[in-house]
Order: structure tokens, then sequence, then C-alpha cells
């Protein structure tokens, strides 16, 4: 039998090389910058494929990939592979989120401190043959009060950094734990314009997705404490890029540090590129002898482990199963993921907890994907697409969410059941779903008895249990325009409160939320999309 065979297209740390080439298991062609043409003529020979950001691995070359089982992207970012078009050949793809995660933050720190004491300014004035000590002077960070926003990995290391140098430090973070804040000795702030008056520096780790794009515009930044320091280390189109320069140029902004941008590299003509105050770095956030080499070793042994044992390891597009047992719990998996997603639009974004409850039949199976579908859907917004099936727990624990599973051998009035818990400052929510024959339903929300299916558009309200809310609620909808596909109602009891759930043909507009609840009959309006 021939040995898997491994292209490295981009360039790895040496060892990452060497890991690959452990016990000659492993063919391993080394040719890096190679232009679309050249790699599409010699893909077809491999089995594995590591890529840094240069090489784009596209549907051409996925196509073109006959042999390709996996490819491995040396560092977090996977925008330069089609991970769709891998999913559909079957080729997984992993990536490498932990590698350079302290390189990040110190890089991050670092420019913090610059801006703090204009050293690449007086650096240049100085090579500039002038000696100029009272147009740079600085400000101390001791005492002063830093904002993060975003409190993954990276974020974490920073609050660590910032402690140490005596600031003081608040953290906005939508889905962080009043727990998971007081353990890292950070103070949690609800909204992001809570901090803005206050905060002496802001430094960006937040994912870029549609919630956080233009996060920093010129609204916002008007809303900062005038002589504010910002640094951006994370994603390029978190702070709008022209309301930062003109904040720096009419010293809303002090000084600001960037390096990430919208398109990079970014053109000459771009606004940040001729701002006053600012230190600007070619992305170089993992740019380390350190981060290269233990990404580069980190992707070799997913490679090795994927191709020669079958295990895979920090996927972004499959789950860690085979294809035997995948057949088997495959309708669970996805049902999983429904429930995880369903469970993030209605729980609180402050979640404590989530408890996840296996039923009946459900038990005879390997529960552990389903659990990870569950995870990856419900932390899908707060992760912005970073997390998947093999680090959901940990990014969970990150967050401070804790993740029970319980197990029940009856499954009540159902042979399987799976019924999903969350906890928080609002209390708790919790939605059950099961299989009638092979079709997928919701049974129970909030521990109420509905039948729905999870998908669409979908209404849920609870009010006041009296003759003729259904009437009312139909004709409400009707003059807005939405259609009524199902709608399923459960009740504590007579004249008590009713739940509903309403399937809908199209999403509500918020005219038609509003109008709910504006309602005295009417207790809660939820909107769900699956």
């Amino acid at each position: 039998m021939s040995k898997p065979k491994v292209l490295v297209a981009d360039p790895v740390s040496e060892r990452g090389v060497a890991e690959l080439l452990e016990g000659g298991l492993v063919d391993v062609v080394v040719k890096t910058g190679l232009k679309e043409d050249a790699l599409l003529e010699i893909i077809g020979e491999f089995d594995g494929l590591v890529v840094r950001s240069q090489t784009k691995v596209n549907a051409k070359v996925i196509a073109a990939a006959k042999k390709l089982k996996c490819v491995g992207r040396a560092g977090v970012g996977v925008d330069n592979v089609d991970t769709d078009a891998a999913t559909k050949a079957g080729i997984v793809v992993m990536n490498t989120p932990a590698g350079n995660t302290i390189s990040t933050a110190e890089h991050a720190f670092s420019l913090l401190m610059a801006i703090s004491r204009n050293i690449a300014q007086a650096d240049a004035s100085m090579k500039a043959g002038k000696w100029e000590r009272k147009n740079f002077e600085g400000v101390e960070l001791y005492g002063k009060t830093l904002a993060i926003l975003g409190m993954g990995r990276i974020g974490t290391e920073i609050a660590r950094r910032a402690i140490a140098f005596g600031m003081r430090v608040h953290a906005y973070d939508p889905y962080l734990s009043v727990s998971r804040a007081r353990a890292m000795q950070v103070e949690l702030v609800e909204r992001l314009e809570d901090i803005l008056p206050f905060a002496d520096y802001i430094t960006m780790h937040m994912p870029l997705t549609d919630e956080t794009r233009d996060m920093l515009n010129a609204e916002r930044l008007a809303k900062t404490k005038k002589g504010v320091r910002i640094i951006n280390c994370a994603r390029g189109g978190l702070i709008n890029e022209q309301a930062l320069a003109d904040a720096l140029r009419s010293k809303q902004v002090a000084a600001a540090a960037v390096d990430v941008f919208e398109i990079e590299p970014p053109a000459a003509d771009n606004p940040l590129r001729s701002a006053p105050n600012i230190v600007l770095t070619p992305h170089l956030g993992a740019s380390t002898a350190e981060a290269q080499e233990n990404v580069g070793i980190e992707v070799a042994q997913q490679i090795r482990a994927m191709l020669l044992t079958g295990e895979v390891r920090n996927a972004v597009n499959m789950p860690s199963v085979d294809a035997k047992t995948l057949a088997i719990i495959g309708p669970n998996i996805a049902l999983g993921a429904k429930l995880g997603l369903f469970l993030s639009q209605i729980a609180a974004k402050r979640c404590d907890s989530i408890n996840i409850n296996y039923s009946g039949k459900m038990n005879e199976q390997d529960t552990t994907p389903i659990t990870r579908a569950i995870l990856k859907a419900f932390l899908r917004v707060a992760s912005g697409g970073e997390v998947n099936e093999v680090n959901a727990p940990a990014f969970a624990q990150q967050l401070g969410v804790k993740v029970t599973e319980s197990r029940e051998t009856a499954g009540g009035d159902f042979a399987e059941l799976i019924e999903l818990t969350a906890t928080g400052e609002g209390g708790w929510v919790s939605v059950a779903a099961t299989h009638f024959g092979s079709q997928p339903r919701i049974v129970k929300i909030n521990g109420r008895f509905v039948e729905a299916r999870p998908e669409g558009a979908l209404l849920i309200y609870e009010n006041k249990d009296r003759p003729g809310m259904v009437g009312w609620i139909g004709t409400l909808m009707g003059k807005h325009g939405v259609n009524i596909a199902t709608m399923s109602m459960g009740r504590n009891e007579a004249g008590g409160h009713a739940l509903a759930v309403l399937n809908l043909d199209t999403v509500p507009d918020d005219a038609v939320v509003k109008e709910l609840l504006a309602a005295p009959d009417i207790r809660s309006v939820q909107v769900v999309q699956l």
C-alpha cells in the first residue's frame, strides 16, 4: 500500500515539515509560491495539503484534487479555503486555532504601549535628525481604564497583561458569563455604549460578523472619551476606517494602532495611511518565530492523524465521527443542531449553563457528536463562525458556559427525546424535540407541550388564555401579509397562560412584533429562524 502524499504549498516551520516526515510514513513535497495553474497541474497527486494564507484553495483546486482527503490551514482563518466545496467533495478542512494566541496578544499589547509613548513617531523624528522631547510626551498605563471588546483566548491574555500593569479592565462580550468575568478579575459591561465614555483604551478581539462589522463607527467614536486610544489586531472591518481617520484628525481619538484592514494590503489611498498619530503594521499578529513553529507543528500533527489513523482534529466542516456511526446518528445530529440554534435565539445572551438531556432510545447511541453539534449551533453567533464540532466544548468553557449532560432511561411520552435547558441571568428556557417516524418535531418549549416543525421562521408567543386570541392572531398576521403554515398551542391551565408556536412562510418584521407586544394579553414574543 502506497504512503499518503502531502503537499506543503505555503511556507511552514522546519519543525512542522519534520513532524510530517517523522517515521517515514508520509511522503512530503514542499513547493511554495505556486500559481493557480501550477497548483491545478499537480494537486491531483496528493492526499493532504498544507497551506497558510497565500495559497487559494478554491473550487477549481478542489475539483482537480481527486485524491485529496484533508486540507490543513496553519493558522486560524480559513478564508482562503472554499469550505463548502471541500465539504461537498468529502475533504476535511482543519485549522490551528490556538497556536498564535500568545503572539497576537503580545503584538496587541506592544502596540498599546507604543501609542502610549509615541515610540514610532519619536523614532522617525530621531532618524530625521531631530530632538523633539516635548512633542512626544506620553501617558502611563497605570490606573487607566482598558475596554476589551471580546474575551476569547486573545482577549483573556490581554486582560492578564493589563492587570499586571495596574490597569482597570472592563470587558464587553455579550456571551461571557458573569462568573467567568469575575474569575478573570475584569468588570463586565452590559452594553458597548456603557464603557465608551470612560475607557482610556479600547482593544478589539472579536470575530467579524454581521453583528460586529463597523462596531466602532462614526456615531460610536463620537461617544468615546476624548483622547481615547484604540487598538485593532483582530479583524479588518470591526472599525470603520474612514471614521477612525476622521476621529484621529479631530483629536477625539488621541492615537490608534491597526494591524488588520478591510482590504489587505490596504490601498495607497486608504484613509488610515495619512491619518495622524497612528501606528500601522502589516498583519503581524501571528508573525513570531514561536507562533509559526507552533502552528506548523500543530497542522502537521493533524494531517498525519487524519491520513494515518482517520482521527480528525480541529475540523471546521465536519464532525469527528466515522461513516457507519454517522449513518445511525445522523438524523439526531441534524436535530440537535436545530435545537442548539433554536435555544441560542430564545436564551439570554449571557448564559451560565446548558444542560443536554437524552432520554429513551437516545441512550443506546454515542451522543458525543450530537452534543458537539448542539454546542456548535448554539455558539455560532458568539464565535463568528470560528467554532466547530471539535472546539465547541472549549469555546463554551472560555465563555464561562457550563455544559452538562443528563440521561433518563425512559423517554416519558416519547420513544426518544433531546431536551436542552439554558440558565442565566434571565432565568431558564428549554426546548425539546424528537422524531415522529422520520419527521423531526419540537414537542416542548419551556416545559409546555407543543408540536412544531424545526424549520424556517417560527413565532413563539405567550398570552393570557381567553377566547378569541387565535382569531386575533390570525387577523393580525393577515394584516401584515404573513401566512401561518401551522399553529400549535399549550397551556398550564384553562384561563391561565398559553404558549403558541407558529410556523410561518416568511419572517415577520419588527412591526408585527411591536403590535403583538403592545397587546395587553400578550406576555412575550420571540422570532426564531432555523
